[in-house]
């Protein structure tokens, strides 16, 4: 689905489904207080929001597998592969499955580190251990309780923060904030606004800046842009900022797997304006095999303004019997 434009204020479709919000809060808590949690053996670090989708999970999960994988740390991804087929647990293997199969985003983790995909998390992650992991960073799932966290990172959109600040379905958030963030080990903001999130006294805050892999020699082409992910307006935003103006821009549902139709209405329409084709490397993935070398893709990369305090948070977590 599109991320509703109404999430970002009190509207009144807003107001009526407050209801609904209430029913997802109370849910929310139970599953919290029903669901034991296991410990495992080894160290778990949980990339998670508060909100739905956006907020810069995925890029924050990259980066953290990157940083443990030059620790020479046998780190795996967990993942439920959302918008994916299989249940699992299986490991992702980016030659032979699709994003039908396993999602978008465990086929971009598996470029850096083993990825396995489970829609039961705990099963997903005694797979991992038995795969031979020493560690598993979890993308999502810091509302699940069924896995202990060593590390807890909450990510936070630095420019949206958490949008008219009500729950799913009348909001984008999935808990609210001060309840979630006294379960955080530290924040991670990504792309500062002049507005900061009010965050708890003495909670470790890192502020990250998303910026382009390489400079991009798509500068001053003309260029169609289309992507389907939570926060569209994000991409289009980041275009802009490296001088790379599309001429026309459009918008699917987060996690879309485009299909051959859309493949030739996307390419009549970039014909039709004499502009290439640019998407994001999650949506890349969904498009049909044959057709993904045909489109230019725009990667970002995060940058830390305090990677000393981040290097120093993962070691204490990656520490053997490590506490939260």
């Amino acid at each position: 689905m599109k991320t509703p434009g109404w999430w970002n204020e009190k509207s009144f479709m807003s107001a009526l489904l407050l209801p609904l919000s209430f029913a997802y809060e109370i849910g929310s808590i139970l599953q919290r207080a029903l669901i034991p949690s296991v410990r495992l053996p080894i160290p778990v670090i949980c990339i998670g929001g508060l909100t739905a989708g956006g907020a810069g999970k995925t890029p924050v999960a990259l980066h953290i597998g990157t940083l443990i994988k030059d620790r020479n740390v046998p780190a795996f991804f967990l993942s439920r592969g959302y918008g994916g087929m299989a249940k699992g647990p299986l490991l992702v293997n980016p030659a032979r499955h699709s994003a039908q199969e396993v999602g978008d985003e465990p086929l971009l983790l598996a470029k850096v580190l083993p990825t396995v995909v489970a829609k039961d998390r705990l099963s997903g992650a005694k797979f991992a251990i038995a795969k031979g992991a020493k560690a598993i960073i979890m993308d999502d799932g810091f509302q699940n309780p069924a896995i202990a966290k060593t590390l807890s990172l909450v990510v936070i959109d630095g420019r949206n923060i958490f949008g008219n600040n009500r729950l799913i379905p009348a909001g984008p958030l999935r808990e609210p904030p001060q309840y979630g963030l006294r379960r955080a080990h530290a924040a991670i903001v990504v792309d500062r606004a002049p507005i900061a999130p009010a965050l708890p006294p003495g909670l470790p805050v890192l502020f990250a800046k998303t910026q382009p892999v390489t400079e991009h020699a798509l500068r001053g082409k003309k260029m169609l842009a289309f992507c389907g992910i939570a926060s569209p307006k994000k991409f289009f935003r980041t275009l802009t900022s490296l001088g790379l103006s599309p001429v026309e821009t459009i918008a699917f549902p987060d996690h879309y797997l485009y299909t051959i139709s859309d493949w030739r209405k996307l390419v009549r329409k970039a014909n039709k304006i004499k502009a290439g084709l640019v998407t994001t490397a999650k949506d890349v993935v969904r498009l049909p095999q044959a057709m993904q070398k045909q489109v230019s893709v725009v990667d970002i990369t995060l940058t830390f303004d305090n990677p000393v305090l981040l290097d120093a948070i993962l070691d204490f977590a990656l520490k053997p019997h490590a506490k939260p």
